[in-house]
């Protein structure tokens, strides 16, 4: 991961982390509205909504809980934290963010969590585990600040146990091998402003993403498209966006979130214009 950009993730959440849980709460990622995005949800209970369904979409269960769990890219800790109740688990989240580790590992302590619950700063590229590590390596919405998508996946299938699932849920973008064909100058620019204000390197299709992971070795496959469900979200954090509250905090969190905000009405219209996609990949080793 080249440091400019390594950089730039660690300061932008850095300085939004704080924030983001005053408004919204601990879970740093999309709600999930129903397949046709049409449920009228409180807002962080539509996150937790999304992390259920992303269970039950890949056949867990109580009954067949992982035993150790790793977050790729965890924030503050929402869905470590809920993983790990949920199914009486071990479990380890990894963020560039110091801001973020010290706050999860303060809500590890609050929830009386740390003695099975661990939180790293550490590269998503170079992980520091042992092969064969976890039995569950958890991605939610951090594959798109990874800079070389292949090594991500690579790094995810090499802590991963023998049998051991992903599940990966990430931005992309739309697919280039339909009747729409490339993507056009003007979504490309859509795109690199996301880019920019998100401290993304880029994003790929979903197919791209299957590709990858069958080119790491990755097996019993399967992949879904939940843009629909998860659109409304962005609307949803629009509107919270402009009360008194998050204008105060949006203003001493620094510039960096202000343009956040500010550009918050990119993702809308890129889900409104079936530009941006929410892809999900569900595999095991």
């Amino acid at each position: 991961m080249s440091n400019n950009l390594y950089q730039d993730i660690r300061e932008f959440y850095d300085a939004s982390s704080g924030l983001w849980e005053e408004i919204w709460g601990e879970h740093m990622h999309h709600g999930y509205y129903g397949k046709n995005g049409n449920y009228k949800l409180d807002r962080r209970q539509a996150q937790i909504e999304l992390i259920e369904e992303l269970l039950i979409w890949a056949g867990y269960a109580e009954n067949n809980a992982p035993e150790n769990i790793i977050d790729v890219g965890c924030g503050i800790g929402g869905s470590t934290l809920h993983l790990a109740q949920k199914f009486g688990s071990k479990a380890t989240g990894i963020t560039l963010s110091p801001v973020q580790a010290f706050r999860a590992r303060e809500r590890a302590a609050e929830a009386d969590l740390e003695d099975r619950v661990r939180f790293e700063v550490a590269n998503a590229l170079e992980m520091p585990f042992e092969d064969n590590t976890f039995d569950l390596v958890w991605s939610l919405e951090s594959g798109e600040h990874m800079p070389d998508k292949t090594k991500f996946l690579a790094e995810c299938y090499r802590v991963l146990k023998p049998g051991g699932k992903i599940i990966l849920a990430t931005w992309c973008h739309r697919e280039t091998d339909s009747l729409a064909g490339n993507l056009t100058v003007n979504e490309i620019a859509h795109l690199k402003e996301i880019y920019r204000v998100y401290c993304l390197p880029y994003v790929i299709s979903l197919s791209e993403y299957r590709a990858i992971a069958f080119e790491c070795g990755f097996n019993e496959l399967k992949s879904d498209d939940w843009s629909i469900a998860v659109a409304p979200f962005w609307d949803v954090v629009i509107d919270s966006a402009i009360t008194p509250q998050a204008i105060v905090g949006l203003f001493q969190a620094g510039w960096q979130t202000v343009q956040g905000a500010l550009s918050l009405n990119l993702m809308s219209r890129g889900y409104a214009r079936g530009l941006i996609r929410f892809g999900l990949i569900c595999a095991t080793k």
